[in-house]
C-alpha cells in the first residue's frame, strides 16, 4: 500500500479536508511535508476553498427550497456561489439527466438540484458573470454549458471517486464538454466497423433465417468500442487483450474484432466443422467457443484471447481475470500495465449474478489484483423477458455494483458512436492510470427476442413498437457523416454492399491481421498434449535436497519471533524432520513437495480462506512476526527464501468467496502450465459453493473446449463428528463427473503419498485437474507420518497393499482416515482378526484396475469388502462397486460397509457419530476368527492349490 493510499483513508477524511482548506488559504501554513504533497494532487491547477460552498449548501439545506439565494460571504456574489454549487450538482447529478438511452419510452427524470429554481436564482443572478474553471459566461450559459457537459451523450458516475481520480475525471470531462475530438480518420473507422457489425447479423439472418446466434442487433456500437479500446491499448503500450462474454454479440466480435474467418463461422452454421473428431471431444455451440489471433495496433502486435465459456452468464469473467494474472506474472509486469482484461456483461446479468460482486471484491487484493478491467455493459435494457425497473433490480443502475470496488461508471448512448468511443477511450486511460476497474455502461436495445426464434412483442409490447421504428446506429450514424462531409453521398449504402461482397466472397473483414500462425505470445501446450495417467515420472529427492530445504523451512530471519505455540509444534519438530532425526508429518511432507518443486524452477501458487495458516493449523507457510511494529511488514514465507532464481511462490489468504476465487484460480491455470496451482477449500463442502466453476470448466473444459487445466483442488474430508456441513467433501460428486479421463480424483493417506502426489501433478506433463480428498485429524496422526527415506526413494502409490497379511479371508479396501482406524481395530485384537487384510485405494479415478487386481490376486477365495465412512447413497461405493467386481479373483466376492442411506452427509450429535463410526468398522472388519482357524485355511487352500 502506499504512502498515499495509507493516510488517504476515510477516516482521516475530515482531518485532511481541514488541512487542504488551510493549504489552500495560505501554502505555508502547513508542514513543508503537507504542502508537497498537495502541491502535487493539484498539479498546478486553481482550485476554491470547499469552505464557503459547504456552509451555502448547509444553509440550502436548512431552509424552504425554492427561497432567495442564501447571503454570500464576502466577496463572493450570490451568482458566483450558485454557479459553484451548480458545478457541484451537476458532476455529481448530472448522469441522472443525461441523454443516454436511445429510447424514449422512459423519459428524462428530472433532478432539482440541477434546476436554477432550487436555488431562487433570480433573472439578475442569471445574467451576471460567472467563472469557475473550465466554466465562464453569463450564469445561465454556465448551465448550458454544465449541461451539455454532464446531460449529453454520456451519463458520468465519478464522484464518489478519492479526489485524484475526481480531478483527473473533471479535467478530461470539462475540457470539451463531454465529447471527444475525433479525426475524418478516425470517424470512418467508427462507421466500418458498425458497418461490419450490422452487416454481419443482416447476412446470417439471411443465410440462416430462426437459426440461434444471440445477435447484437441495437447494440452494434459495442463493436466500434471494443475495437477502440484495443487499438489505443495497443498504442498505449498492452501486448495482449483477454477477452470474456456471454453468447450476445459473441460470433460478430470472432469475426469483426479476431479476424475469424467467416467461412469458417458458415461452416459451424452448417454443421460442417468440428472441432475434433476424437470421440471424447464433445465440442460447445458456436457461441460458447473461444478463440486466439494476433493483431495490429499503433504500439506493434497484440494477442488477442476471447475465453471460453459456458451459458452461466458472468462465471467467465473471474476466469478472464485469473488467465491475465498469469499471463502478467509470466511477463514479469508488476505494474500490470500490458496485459488488458475486458468483461462484457449484459445488464439483467451483472446486477444479478453474485459472482460480479465476488469478482469485483478480488480486483485490488494482492494475490488477485490485474491492474484493473474495463468492463463493459452491453446494456439492451431487458433480461430475456423482463424489463420493467420494478422487477430488475432494487439500486437506480445494473452498474451500481461497480461502487463497491470504488469503479467509475460511464453511461453511454449507443446511438452516439463518438461518444461511445469517448467512453472508451476514458475507461482505459484510467484503468492504465490508476490500474482500477472501470465500467462503460453502452445502453442500446435489442431488436430481437433473446435469441432469434424468440418473439419480444409478447412481453414488451411498447418497447417494441420503438425498436421497431427505430432506422438502426449504423444509418443514424451514415447519414450525420455524409452530412458532415466525412463520407460521400451515398457512401453508406455503398459500405453496406462491399461488406456484404466481402462475406459472400469469403474474404477476411479485418484487415489489421498480424498472422495466422500461433503466437508466439500465447502458451505453447503442446508438450501436454496426448500424454496418459500411467506415464511414471520420478518424484523421489535426495536426502541431501530435503535436508537442505527441509533446514529453510524451518529457518526465520534474526530478530524474527514466532508464536510459542509454532515454535514448539512447528518448528523445532520440523527441524528434527529436517535431519532424518522423526519422521515427517502431513505440513511438512506437503511443505517439502512445495519448496522441490520451487527448487527446481517451477512455481507454486496456494491459495484459499486460510491456506498461509491452514484450516486445521498444520502448514504455517506463513509466518508471522510477534513483535512486529508495521502490521504491513509482519510476515515471512520461507518457501520465498530458498535460492536466488527459484520459481515464483504465492501462498495467499482469500477473501470469503468460493465460485469467483475457484474460477480464479481455474482461468491461471488454464494460462500457465508449469506451475502448481492449488485451491484450498477451508472445508471440503464448502466447494460446492463453486459447483458452476466444478460442473462447467475443470470436469468439461477439455471436452467441450479442448482447453487443458492442472488446477488442483484440496478439500478437506473426513468424519470427525463435526456435523454435516464439517465432515464431506461430497466425494461422490466429483466421481459421477469423471468419464474419458477427464481429471484424478485421489485420497491418500500418508505425508509421503502428498508429498510424491503434489510432486507429480506438476512433474508429469499430464495437466488434468486433480481432486485431493485432504485430512482433518489426520494431520498430526502419527500412524500417517513418514520416515525421510520414503521421499528418497518412493512414489504415488495408486493401491497400497497389506504388506503383514497374504492368502487373507477378508480384505478391506478403503481410503483415507477410515484406513488407519482400521488398522488400530484390527491391532487391538490381532487375534480375531489375523485373516483380515487391509487394502488402501489411494486413487479412486482413473480407477487403478490393473494394480488393486494385482493386490487381491494376493487372497484368493477371499470375500473383499469395500468400506467407506459416508453413508451408502454417498462417497465412493455407488460410482466405483462395478470397477471393483471387475477387479475380483475367481472366486472372490464383493460387499460393502457404510452408514445406512441419508439426506444429509452426516449426523449432527457426536454420540450418533461415534456409533455410526464404531458400525461401520465392526461391519468391515466382520466376525472375528482365531489365528489357529485362519493357519487351517491357509493349509487347506495350499493343498487345493497343489491339487489343482
Amino acid at each position: 500500500m502506499t504512502q498515499s493510499q495509507t493516510i488517504m483513508s476515510g477516516g482521516n477524511a475530515a482531518f485532511i479536508e481541514g488541512l487542504y482548506e488551510a493549504y489552500l488559504a495560505d501554502p505555508q501554513s502547513v508542514d513543508p511535508e503537507w504542502r508537497s504533497y498537495f502541491d502535487e494532487l493539484r498539479g498546478g491547477a486553481q482550485e476554491t476553498p470547499h469552505s464557503a460552498i459547504q456552509q451555502a449548501f448547509y444553509e440550502l439545506g436548512t431552509q424552504r427550497r425554492g427561497g432567495a439565494v442564501v447571503p454570500a460571504p464576502q466577496g463572493v456574489s450570490g451568482a458566483q456561489q450558485a454557479a459553484g454549487a451548480l458545478i457541484t450538482a451537476y458532476r455529481v447529478y448530472g448522469h441522472i439527466s443525461a441523454k443516454t438511452n436511445p429510447l424514449t419510452i422512459r423519459g428524462l427524470p428530472v433532478v432539482p438540484e440541477l434546476t436554477p429554481e432550487y436555488y431562487g436564482l433570480s433573472a439578475a443572478d442569471l445574467n451576471e458573470h460567472v467563472q469557475d474553471g473550465p466554466f465562464s459566461g453569463p450564469l445561465r450559459d454556465v448551465i448550458a454549458q454544465l449541461h451539455d457537459t454532464y446531460c449529453g451523450p454520456i451519463g458520468f458516475e465519478f464522484n464518489y471517486l478519492p479526489a485524484t481520480e475526481r480531478a483527473w475525471f473533471q479535467a478530461r470531462v470539462e475540457a470539451n464538454r463531454g465529447r471527444g475530438a475525433y479525426s475524418a480518420e478516425e470517424r470512418r473507422r467508427f462507421m466500418y466497423k458498425l458497418n461490419a457489425a450490422e452487416g454481419l447479423e443482416l447476412y446470417l439472418k439471411n443465410k440462416y433465417p430462426g437459426v440461434k446466434r444471440f445477435g447484437l442487433e441495437g447494440g452494434e456500437s459495442f463493436i466500434t468500442l471494443l475495437d477502440r479500446v484495443i487499438q489505443q491499448a495497443g498504442a498505449q503500450g498492452v501486448k495482449e487483450v483477454v477477452i470474456g462474454m456471454a453468447h450476445r454479440g459473441r460470433l460478430n466480435t470472432l469475426v469483426n474484432i479476431f479476424g475469424k474467418p467467416a467461412s469458417v463461422l458458415f461452416e459451424e452454421f452448417d454443421g460442417k466443422k468440428k472441432l475434433s473428431d476424437d470421440p471424447d471431444v464433445a465440442g460447445d455451440v458456436k457461441y460458447h467457443m473461444g478463440y486466439s489471433s494476433d493483431v495490429r495496433t499503433p504500439g506493434g502486435p497484440m494477442h488477442l484471447a476471447l475465453a471460453f465459456n459456458p451459458s452461466h452468464l458472468e462465471i467467465v469473467a473471474p476466469v478472464v481475470h485469473g488467465s491475465v494474472r498469469a499471463r502478467q506474472d509470466r511477463r514479469g509486469d508488476e505494474s500490470r500495465r500490458s496485459v488488458l482484461p475486458i468483461t462484457v456483461h449484459g445488464d439483467a446479468a451483472v446486477s444479478g449474478q453474485g459472482v460480479v460482486m465476488e469478482t469485483l471484491n478480488l480486483s485490488r487484493l494482492r494475490g488477485f489484483a490485474t491492474g484493473g478491467a474495463v468492463r463493459i455493459v452491453i446494456n439492451n435494457q431487458v433480461g430475456f423477458t423482463i424489463s420493467d425497473p420494478r422487477d430488475t433490480r432494487s439500486s437506480r443502475y445494473c452498474t451500481d455494483v461497480a461502487k463497491i470496488a470504488n469503479a467509475p461508471v460511464l453511461h453511454v448512448n449507443g446511438d452516439d458512436p463518438e461518444a461511445v468511443a469517448f467512453a472508451g477511450d476514458l475507461a482505459l486511460a484510467y484503468r492504465q492510470e490508476f490500474g482500477k476497474d472501470v465500467f462503460v455502461d453502452l445502453i442500446c436495445f435489442r431488436r430481437n427476442g433473446h435469441n432469434e426464434g424468440d418473439e419480444p412483442r409478447m412481453t414488451q409490447p411498447i418497447m417494441y413498437r420503438e425498436i421497431d421504428k427505430h432506422p438502426g446506429t449504423r444509418a443514424l450514424y451514415a447519414a450525420r457523416l455524409e452530412k458532415e462531409g466525412v463520407l460521400q453521398p451515398g457512401q453508406g449504402d455503398q459500405l453496406v454492399e462491399e461488406y456484404r461482397d466481402r462475406l459472400d466472397r469469403a474474404e477476411p473483414v479485418v484487415t489489421e491481421m498480424e498472422n495466422l500462425a500461433q503466437s508466439k505470445l500465447a502458451v505453447d501446450w503442446s508438450g501436454y498434449t496426448n500424454t496418459r495417467w500411467q506415464d511414471e515420472v520420478s518424484t523421489a529427492v535426495s536426502a541431501g535436497k530435503l535436508g537442505e530445504l527441509g533446514a529453510k523451512l524451518a529457518a526465520v530471519p534474526e530478530g524474527f519471533r514466532v508464536h510459542r505455540t509454532i515454535e514448539r509444534t512447528v518448528i523445532k519438530p520440523r527441524q528434527a524432520m529436517a535431519r532424518g532425526e522423526q519422521p515427517l508429518d502431513w505440513g511438512m511432507g506437503e511443505m517439502l513437495a512445495y519448496a522441490t518443486l520451487l527448487d527446481e524452477g517451477y512455481g507454486v501458487r496456494l491459495v484459499g480462506q486460510d491456506s498461509g495458516r491452514g484450516t486445521f493449523v498444520h502448514r504455517h507457510a506463513v509466518l508471522h512476526d510477534q513483535d512486529a511494529q508495521d502490521p504491513m511488514n509482519e510476515e515471512y514465507m520461507a518457501l520465498a527464501h530458498l535460492r536466488d532464481g527459484q520459481g515464483k511462490v504465492e501462498v495467499i489468504d482469500s477473501t470469503l468467496s468460493e465460485e469467483a476465487v475457484m474460477a480464479f484460480e481455474y482461468g491461471y491455470s488454464t494460462s500457465e502450465p508449469n506451475a502448481l496451482i492449488a485451491w484450498e477449500a477451508q472445508f471440503g463442502d464448502f466447494a460446492n459453493g463453486a459447483q458452476t466453476v466444478i460442473d462447467q470448466f475443470l470436469s468439461a473444459g477439455e471436452s467441450k473446449w479442448q482447453r487443458l487445466s492442472g488446477l488442483t483442488l484440496l478439500l478437506p474430508h473426513g468424519y470427525e463428528g463435526a456435523g454435516p456441513e464439517h465432515s464431506s467433501a461430497r466425494l461422490e460428486r466429483y466421481l459421477q463427473l469423471c468419464a474419458q479421463k477427464n481429471m484424478q480424483v485421489v485420497v491418500p493417506s500418508s505425508a509421503a503419498q502428498i508429498f510424491h502426489l503434489l510432486r507429480r501433478q506438476v512433474l508429469r506433463p499430464y495437466r488434468k485437474p486433480l481432486i485431493v480428498m485432504t485430512p482433518k485429524s489426520l494431520l498430526r496422526n502419527k500412524a500417517a507420518m513418514s520416515p525421510l527415506s520414503d521421499l528418497t526413494d518412493g512414489r504415488f502409490h495408486e493401491v497400497i497393499g497389506d504388506a503383514e497379511v497374504t492368502g487373507a479371508r477378508r480384505v478391506v479396501i478403503s481410503s483415507g482416515k477410515l484406513h488407519w482406524e482400521l488398522v488400530d481395530a484390527r491391532n487391538a485384537d490381532a487375534e480375531g482378526y489375523a485373516g483380515t487384510a487391509l487394502v488402501r485405494l489411494e486413487q479412486l479415478y482413473p480407477f487403478p484396475a490393473e494394480a488393486l487386481a494385482a493386490e487381491l490376486a494376493r487372497h484368493p477365495g477371499a470375500h473383499v469388502v469395500w468400506a467407506q465412512e459416508e453413508p451408502q447413497n454417498q462417497g465412493a461405493w455407488l460410482m466405483i462397486w462395478e470397477d471393483l467386481e471387475k477387479v475380483l479373483a475367481p472366486g472372490q466376492t464383493l460387499g460393502s460397509s457404510t452408514r445406512p442411506r441419508s439426506a444429509s452427509t452426516a449426523a449432527g450429535y457426536a454420540s450418533v457419530h461415534a456409533r455410526e463410526q464404531a458400525k461401520v468398522i465392526a461391519d468391515a472388519l466382520g466376525e472375528k476368527l482365531d489365528r489357529a482357524v485362519v493357519e487351517d485355511q491357509k493349509d487347506l487352500a495350499e493343498t487345493a492349490k497343489q491339487q489343482g
